[in-house]
């Protein structure tokens, strides 16, 4: 289990490093294809992460806890799949074209972004209750990223920037924190 919880840290540090580096360049360029590109493959590196949390605290979670990390485990992965095709697909059609796509689809990433937001919601709602992890970067977790979910169709503007830089940081704490309990704590099996 240390190795998973390793794993976690490592990915959701790298995730996290991604998120806000790739958007504090977007301040000062706008998107770029490589900036794109980093925000598009970043959520595939948070879902070790999110493992690796509800590993760490698990025990004191209570019932909640497993509910929300399978909401936002599935979230993440709907969610993340949607950024990917936002940011390294969609981005170079015409407007013409997306600004067309049938409303399955439409309706599709609009859900993505509500379970998404939803799990992200209850997931840092177990992981305050939990107290294994600190409170900050659960909270700013907890809030920021179903804020990113829902601004997602919006133009980038220095608000979302900002928030994303906020989020990429909560993921390298939140990281730091489950790198230092697969060090010292015993964990619940």
């Amino acid at each position: 289990m240390t190795t998973t919880l390793r794993l976690g840290a490592a990915t959701g540090a790298a995730c996290g490093l991604i998120i806000a580096l790739a958007s504090a360049v977007e301040i000062a360029t706008g998107e770029t294809v490589a900036t794109s590109f980093a925000l598009g493959i970043a959520p595939a590196l948070g879902l070790p992460l999110i493992v690796a949390l509800h590993l760490g605290h698990r025990g004191d979670a209570r019932g909640l806890g497993s509910a929300a990390y399978g909401l936002n485990l599935v979230g993440l992965g709907l969610f993340g799949g949607a950024g990917f095709a936002l940011n390294l697909v969609l981005v170079h059609f015409d407007p013409v074209v997306t600004d067309a796509l049938p409303g399955p689809v439409t309706a599709a990433l609009l859900g993505s972004a509500l379970v998404f937001a939803a799990g992200t919601i209850l997931f840092g709602i177990a992981m305050l209750r939990a107290g294994v992890y600190p409170r900050l970067p659960v909270a700013v977790y907890a809030f920021a990223f179903p804020l990113i979910a829902l601004l997602a169709p919006l133009p980038d503007n220095l608000f979302i920037s900002a928030v994303h830089i906020a989020s990429g940081a909560a993921l390298v704490w939140l990281a730091s924190a489950v790198n230092a309990r697969a060090r010292t704590a015993p964990l619940p099996v």
